[in-house]
């Protein structure tokens, strides 16, 4: 029981700060909040995601990318030119260290108003922090599985992030229906009520309306992060920028 609540808490508290924090606010800016709450977020950014933590400036930087040459051969990440996901997410995982390790200048209008701390960028960029993390995780699990087979969940707690953003960019892109199809890519909804991934798998949806905080548009479809940046909103910890567009 232990392992489960630890594995499930891991998949969406990782997952959590992967939508709220590195997509909706810092690649797209959908909402507002003050320094201690950016900063607090970062933390909670980097204590959820662990060993796979993403850099917020890195994020934004190669998911506006994605948006602006969304399934073309100047995607990081369209499953249209890979033979696999894995293959996709090398070459993605090439992309996001270049900006990580700043090799290359983003496009212009690429990098603005992105997230920065230097403290905590610097240590994430780093592989102690990430070994570090993979050691908790590993000791948990000498702590409290029951079953050899438990262990080999550890190699997802390892690469929660990279895993995640796989299965929303390969799906997504894919399989699944289309409500919009004038969005001049290949970005499709995979469920209808997207619990697995806390809403990113509306991608078409999301590339529809690519500021739109609630990334569901029809009245079947639920996007599980919404209602908590709704409360996030009345308890005045951000403020929405354009709820609607």
């Amino acid at each position: 029981m232990a392992i489960a609540i630890f594995f499930v808490s891991h998949w969406f508290l990782s997952l959590f700060s992967q939508t709220f924090f590195l997509h909706r606010y810092a690649a797209h800016k959908m909402f507002t909040m003050s320094k201690f709450w950016e900063r607090f977020f970062y933390v909670f950014t980097f204590i959820t995601q662990g060993s796979s933590f993403l850099n917020p400036r890195a994020y934004a930087i190669m998911h506006r990318m994605h948006h602006a040459y969304s399934d073309t051969e100047k995607d990081p990440h369209s499953p249209h030119y890979f033979s696999s996901m894995i293959h996709m997410m090398l070459r993605t995982k090439d992309i996001y260290l270049d900006h990580l390790m700043q090799r290359i200048e983003p496009e212009r209008g690429f990098d603005k108003n992105v997230p920065e701390w230097r403290l905590l960028d610097e240590v994430g960029k780093y592989w102690t922090p990430r070994l570090l993390w993979g050691i908790v995780y590993t000791l948990f699990y000498v702590a409290f599985a029951t079953e050899w087979w438990m262990f080999l969940l550890l190699p997802v707690h390892f690469l929660m992030g990279p895993i995640h953003g796989a299965i929303v960019n390969w799906f997504g892109h894919k399989y699944g229906y289309v409500n919009h199809p004038d969005t001049h890519d290949l970005s499709k909804n995979s469920l209808p009520f997207d619990f697995v991934t806390l809403g990113e798998l509306f991608q078409n949806n999301h590339h529809k309306y690519p500021s739109r905080v609630n990334f569901a548009t029809r009245w079947f479809e639920v996007d599980p992060t919404y209602p908590f940046i709704k409360l996030l909103a009345k308890m005045r910890i951000i403020r929405l920028v354009n709820e609607t567009a």
